[in-house]
């Protein structure tokens, strides 16, 4: 049994006295494990960082088995990253955030927009907000998608400005004024508005939002929590925000 295909490393384990378990999110297989034999030495270190684009070649017996990969360095974006200590937090935060992608289990569209965010992280204006764009679309790929073009109370598709944490579902001006402090505000860049539009304020509440549902939806009913990393960078994005308010 094996296969090619392209990935994104999100993790990589020191496995017995000089192996690695290597943790891809591939294009055409999905987040898909494997051995690395030697992978803890000197000669792949640096290869294999968190962010990193492959060409791998996985084998194994039987395709339930672990399986070994050998693989060739396409991007190393962990090294270009190193000096911006922000796009690092965001590139370890997506990668923790993308191991709740299930196993096995090919998400090509996922893929294709997990591979843009982290090519926008050396732009600082712009990647924080297409992060949020691509847990929207974690949140959707997934079954849990929110509802955000039309109000969930009215059916209207006019002056949406709210976001109900309970049903996820858009809410108008006028439905949601009388209940506004129990709500979500709605930034504009998640309903059709460019990335490179959004406030620090709209991407610091996109955070609040996706985190939310992410937390409820996906890492809570699998015995889990936010990955720590990724309530780091809300916090960092939150801080930024208040900055440029002040």
């Amino acid at each position: 049994m094996e296969w090619r295909d392209e990935g994104i490393i999100l993790s990589a384990r020191s496995y017995g006295e000089s192996g690695a378990i290597l943790e891809l999110f591939t294009r055409e297989h999905g987040r898909h494990l494997g051995l690395v034999r030697g992978g803890a030495g000197r000669r792949h270190k640096s290869s294999l960082q968190a962010g990193n684009s492959l060409a791998a070649h996985w084998r194994a017996r039987l395709s339930e088995h672990l399986g070994t990969y050998t693989a060739e360095l396409m991007k190393p974006r962990a090294g270009l990253l190193m000096e911006d200590a922000f796009s690092l937090m965001g590139l370890s935060a997506a990668c923790a955030v993308a191991g709740i992608i299930p196993e096995r289990e090919a998400h090509p569209a996922l893929y294709e927009g997990f591979e843009l965010l982290l090519d926008t992280m050396d732009d600082p204006d712009i990647w924080p907000a297409v992060f949020v764009r691509w847990e929207l679309g974690l949140l959707q790929e997934l079954g849990f998608g929110l509802d955000l073009g039309q109000c969930a109370a009215t059916g209207s598709r006019d002056d949406l400005v709210y976001i109900s944490p309970r049903s996820g579902g858009a809410v108008s001006r006028e439905a949601g004024d009388p209940y506004k402090e129990r709500l979500f505000r709605l930034p504009q860049f998640l309903i059709g508005a460019q990335a490179g539009a959004a406030t620090p304020d709209d991407v610091a509440e996109g955070f609040r939002i996706t985190g939310h549902f992410l937390d409820r939806h996906l890492f809570t009913p699998h015995g889990r929590h936010l990955p720590d990393a990724r309530i780091r960078l809300a916090e960092r994005v939150f801080t930024r925000s208040r900055a440029v308010a002040n």
